[in-house]
């Protein structure tokens, strides 16, 4: 087992208390709300704290890249590429400190300098005006003494950051065979006191840089959620005192209210097309799933059950919505074909299984699992075997969100007492690594997909 543990952001010691906000609305905690803490200061940004990686992790030299401009760049490429790779928990890169030459190039590399699996060396020009930048990546397999892939990726200055993330992208997949999700980003709800709005929906890189607030609020903001494709969201604010169902485009930050019915509107979830919504709405009596059509607003109604029915999740094929409902007597997951109505359980191990989320296969689901030891989980289990496995080893898990190429999820849990962070874990359990947050408490993270 390795440890390791990188700090990728300075915070100011946190001294907080605990407040907890709820919903008067008719759930038994279906939703997970549990309480915010919030705190004295404001220095936004999360941090990463490597706790498990794999007992062999690859060993990978990543070279200062070159800089064929005048003055500094305003990031160190080959820096965020490194720690990328290292919070992954697959790669151990070598520190800067320890390398005996700094290649720039083919011609420039000596294999016998060098005692890792594989080498990186990048090289950044600039355009004409510098508002543009070419970087060309060389990967190296040190032990067969060979070129194995070159990349050239251009971006704008203001992208710089997140161009090194995809090279991180690139790197990953082509030494695990698997893709990368490096350029992606999290949404999360914090909480700061003392302040006219304390409730804030935050989106960040995957490694806490490139913090901005998208919403400040009075009243508790709850649910984000991702469209397909990575331009819009949707999450629920209870501003006006009562919960409400909004969409916002990031681009613009205009925003469109798309329910304020009488009593609950939750768990909004985006169809893999992104032209409907899943939902939880109140309306006609009890919590029932509905989808909505977002071109129309009309709305069709999926289960009619005298439980609680909440926390849709779609299929990757649109076909079915797994969700969590009470009507077993206690919270369960189902699944629902949409063409024929077909309702299955899905759940049958422990007393308390919620906020399911398919994995982009749709061949299983992570969930919310209180097992015999009373302890609430993060697990997965396969759709067609039934098996289940418990990833996390901490206490109070909730609200599980999947990286777009399936192989890690983020989640929110509790640490040291009460301070609520995000977790994040492999969906083999073997890599495991927790961003707490210099603003305190966190909670509701959203992966979002890949870019389009």
């Amino acid at each position: 087992m390795t440890n390791r543990k990188l700090r990728v952001k300075k915070s100011q010691s946190d001294k907080s208390l605990i407040e907890k906000f709820g919903v008067a609305c008719k759930q038994f905690c279906l939703v997970m709300i549990t309480g915010l803490v919030f705190t004295q200061t404001s220095h936004a940004g999360l941090l990463i704290e490597i706790t498990k990686g794999v007992d062999d992790p690859i060993a990978i030299g990543i070279v200062p890249f070159a800089w064929q401009g005048i003055g500094l760049l305003k990031e160190n490429v080959a820096s965020v590429v490194a720690a990328d790779l290292g919070r992954s928990g697959q790669f151990s890169p070598l520190p800067e400190g320890d390398m005996l030459a700094f290649p720039h190039n083919e011609s420039e590399v000596h294999y016998n300098e060098w005692r890792t699996d594989y080498l990186v060396t990048g090289d950044i020009q600039p355009s004409a005006d510098k508002s543009q930048y070419q970087i060309t990546v060389e990967i190296f397999d040190v032990f067969n003494r060979k070129k194995i892939h070159q990349e050239v990726v251009t971006t704008p200055d203001s992208k710089l950051r997140m161009a090194a993330h995809h090279i991180s992208d690139i790197i990953y997949e082509k030494l695990t065979g698997q893709k990368g999700a490096f350029a992606t980003r999290i949404l999360y709800v914090s909480a700061v006191k003392g302040q006219k709005q304390p409730y804030r929906l935050n989106m960040a890189d995957i490694d806490g840089y490139g913090e901005s607030t998208i919403l400040r609020s009075s009243e508790p903001i709850m649910s984000p959620s991702w469209s397909p494709s990575g331009q819009d969201i949707a999450y629920v604010s209870f501003e006006g005192r009562r919960p409400s169902i909004y969409r916002q485009n990031l681009a613009t930050q205009k925003r469109e209210k798309l329910t304020g019915f009488s009593g609950l509107n939750s768990s909004p979830s985006w169809s893999p097309d992104g032209r409907s919504m899943a939902m939880v709405l109140s309306k006609d009596g009890n919590p029932e799933i509905y989808i909505m059509d977002l071109a129309s607003k009309n709305l069709q109604r999926v289960t009619n059950h005298f439980g609680i029915d909440t926390e849709p999740s779609w299929g990757p094929d649109g076909k079915s919505i797994i969700f969590t409902s009470s009507r077993g007597g206690k919270p369960q997951i189902y699944q629902v074909n949409l063409a024929t109505n077909w309702l299955e359980r899905l759940t049958f191990d422990g007393d308390y299984n919620a906020r399911s989320r398919m994995l982009p296969d749709g061949k299983g689901f992570v969930y919310v699992h209180r097992g015999e030891d009373g302890i609430y989980h993060i697990a997965v289990q396969d759709i067609g075997s039934g098996e289940l496995k418990v990833l996390t080893e901490t206490a109070l898990d909730e609200s599980p969100s999947i990286a777009p190429n399936g192989i890690m999820l983020m989640y929110a849990t509790q640490v040291r007492g009460s301070q609520g962070i995000l977790g994040a874990v492999s969906i083999d359990g073997r890599i495991r690594f927790q961003l707490p947050s210099g603003e305190g408490n966190v909670r509701e993270p959203a992966w979002s997909p890949y870019f389009q």
